[in-house]
């Protein structure tokens, strides 16, 4: 190689190096900036990360605090004993306060990290993936906002941040409050009047949606005309809304009821509808939803659509009621054959708990409706599981419930009352909203004095007229109404429905369940005079069934015994004598009612507990059966039967005690699953004077 080729090249390695070097003295001179940024960034990102966590705890201590007071409130209302206000609607008030305080008065300072950059896309994405500066960042959509309302993002941050994702009602806060109607159903009152009930909640509710959704549309029609209409409203539109605001929950008007000791059929009517048609406007309001006719037109009339979302109605009902009967039986299995279970309270309560909610969300995961599931879940584990339960669990359960119930239903109110200014896509349209309020209550009258006139063809307890009235007047709209509403507000439509029904809600609450008292004096209904006979009258009838009617002497309450449908009858045999022997440990044994051929599976399904239970009347449902002659229950060698007029034989001579507990029929109490009798005098004066008022 040639000096000038070797300088050459020792030249070029000489500048390599030098490049070399350079480039690591810069990497090296430019790392300590680029960590300092980076260190500053994720010092920003945890003091926002702090910031948003201080004021999430913030907005959530503002519903306790709510709570809070409302519980106080409603303590000073019950030692005053003021029954114009309901703790439901205290609750809403509370809201409406803090509401306009949030909107009005705190100032929270503007977000200058909220940045508006315009993306031209087809649709808009669930999630975003945003690249700044090299990293990229995720987010998720909220929901639409209009263009008028784009500079006040910046300044609602707080409106925003109290406004709860829907899907919280549906999956938290409702299944407590249905699961707890259903456990605490007074059977016996429900049963006594179950045709009228089912008519009330199926057909009632039924009429009641296609009649609030025709008058909606003619009202819609003629906002179209006027030109008071901004966007679209279909016929569909109105029928949803005739559905979602069909569903009754007369809360206020029924804890009323329950103190003044009211009429217990008018009880049971109002409970039971209010009940069974949460559910049915539920799966009539997806199967309106559902409803799509072919082409390109979703809103033309169709027959086969109108019949495929009648088909889809009876079959998430179906699918739906199977679903919770079947939880329900599987938790009864499972706490009749880990009888062990019983010895460690807090695990059987935890395992009853957990069983009750996952009915719901397991309803939900298949395509059926939660609220039907847990609804009829919780009605059967009251009849099958809870007989399996330690009486310490028993106790647990039932007030488990019962506080879920309350804390959740006053959160509901109370947040109904925060939103009405928290809100920020309200349409409130004058028009649409006087033309509700009239729809509204002429599909109430549409739904309860047609139905009761043909109802009182087959009974002969007559649902009276001033009954008809009072279940007119008790036809209060809740949180059903609300959590279906608030369900989905993407659209012109939806949003104009959810603040209607928001105003809806407040009326009936405030107007119609704080004027019960008043229009149970006008209809002359008559209920317990004062608080002190109240109070008296329950302690001198200590013990007493919480699912008798104190209220109604003993000639009424055999009057009212020849109401029970034969259907019924026929299942409460088939039920007493073979289900609840398997499912519970009540019941006569297996080997009393199955034939001798299969005496060898009698023995294996019965369980040592109803041996021993074998000679005591361990049925806590004798009373549901309100036409007796036709019943014949069977404890071992001894075959119980009643004749029409209340008169018990037997098989063979009975003991005294078994005499003494099937001898009366009036006063009775339940203990450990054994029916006692309590006689009393019928020549003394009651306790308690019921008058008409």
């Amino acid at each position: 190689m040639s000096a000038g080729g070797s300088f050459r090249t020792l030249r070029l390695l000489v500048m390599v190096s030098l490049c070399v070097f350079i480039s690591f003295s810069a990497a090296a001179a430019s790392s300590p900036a680029q960590e300092k940024d980076s260190a500053m960034e994720n010092i920003v990102t945890e003091k926002k990360a702090e910031e948003s966590h201080r004021q999430d705890s913030a907005d959530l201590l503002i519903f306790i605090l709510l709570l809070t007071l409302t519980i106080l409130t409603i303590w000073l209302f019950k030692h005053r004993r003021f029954r114009f206000l309901h703790e439901t609607g205290l609750a809403m008030i509370y809201g409406l306060i803090v509401g306009v305080i949030l909107r009005y008065v705190v100032q929270v300072p503007r977000d200058a990290s909220v940045v508006s950059t315009n993306c031209f896309v087809n649709a808009s994405p669930a999630t975003l993936l945003v690249n700044v500066s090299g990293k990229f960042y995720e987010y998720t959509l909220k929901g639409e906002i209009s263009a008028n309302e784009v500079n006040d993002v910046k300044d609602n941050e707080m409106l925003r941040k109290v406004t709860f994702d829907p899907e919280v009602f549906f999956n938290i806060l409702l299944p407590p409050i249905i699961f707890h109607a259903g456990y605490s159903l007074k059977r016996r009152h429900f049963f006594r009047n179950m045709g009228s009930i089912l008519a009330y909640a199926f057909v009632g509710t039924v009429i009641s949606c296609f009649v609030i959704g025709l008058l909606m549309y003619g009202c819609v029609v003629l906002m179209k005309q006027l030109g008071q209409m901004g966007e679209d409203f279909f016929f569909t539109d109105c029928l949803f809304f005739g559905a979602i605001v069909s569903a009754t929950d007369p809360v206020t008007v029924l804890a009323i009821f329950h103190e003044l000791q009211v009429d217990v059929d008018l009880y049971a009517l109002l409970f039971g509808e209010s009940v069974l048609n949460d559910a049915v406007a539920v799966v009539l309001s997806s199967s309106i939803v559902a409803y799509q006719p072919q082409g390109d037109n979703s809103h033309t009339f169709e027959v086969m659509a109108l019949l495929k979302s009648f088909g889809m109605f009876l079959g998430v009902f179906s699918g739906s009621f199977s679903l919770g009967v079947a939880t329900g039986i599987v938790t009864a299995l499972i706490s009749f054959l880990f009888t062990k279970l019983r010895d460690f309270q807090l695990l059987e309560t935890a395992l009853f708990f957990l069983m009750s909610w996952s009915t719901f969300l397991l309803a939900e995961a298949c395509g059926f409706t939660g609220v039907v599931a847990v609804l009829f879940c919780g009605i059967t584990q009251a009849h099958y599981t809870f007989n399996n339960l330690s009486p310490e669990s028993q106790d647990r359960t039932k007030q488990l419930f019962e506080l879920l119930n309350f804390l959740a239903e006053n959160f509901i109110f109370s947040y109904m009352g925060l939103t009405l200014f928290t809100f920020q896509n309200h349409i409130f349209n004058p028009m649409f909203i006087v033309g509700a309020f009239l729809a509204v209550f002429v599909g109430r009258a549409a739904n309860i004095y047609p139905l009761s006139f043909l109802l009182n063809l087959g009974r002969r307890n007559k649902i009276r007229s001033n009954f008809q009235h009072m279940m007119m007047f008790a036809g209060l709209r809740g949180a059903m109404t609300f959590a279906l509403s608030i369900r989905d507000t993407a659209t012109y439509a939806r949003q104009m429905m959810f603040s209607t029904n928001l105003l809806v809600v407040f009326f009936t609450v405030w107007v119609c369940g704080g004027g019960t008292t008043q229009m149970l004096s006008c209809q002359r209904i008559r209920y317990a005079v004062s608080d002190l006979q109240i109070h008296c009258s329950s302690l001198y009838r200590v013990g007493v069934d919480s699912d008798q009617d104190n209220s109604v002497n003993g000639s009424e309450r055999r009057s009212t015994k020849q109401e029970s449908a034969w259907l019924f009858r026929i299942w409460y045999n088939f039920d007493h004598n073979y289900l609840k022997p398997i499912l519970t440990h009540s019941g006569p044994p297996l080997t009393s009612t199955l034939p001798p051929c299969c005496d060898p599976l009698a023995r294996f399904l019965t369980s040592p507990q109803a041996y021993e239970n074998e000679c005591q009347l361990k049925d806590d449902d004798s009373d549901l059966i309100l036409t007796d002659g036709d019943i014949s229950l069977t404890y071992g060698d001894i075959t119980v039967s009643t004749d029409a007029t209340g008169a018990h034989t037997s098989g063979r001579h009975a003991s005294d005690d078994l005499d003494r507990e099937l001898a009366y029929g009036d006063n009775e109490l339940v203990m450990r699953g054994t029916r006692l009798v309590l006689p009393m005098d019928d020549s003394e004066p009651p306790f308690t004077d019921h008058l008409r008022m």
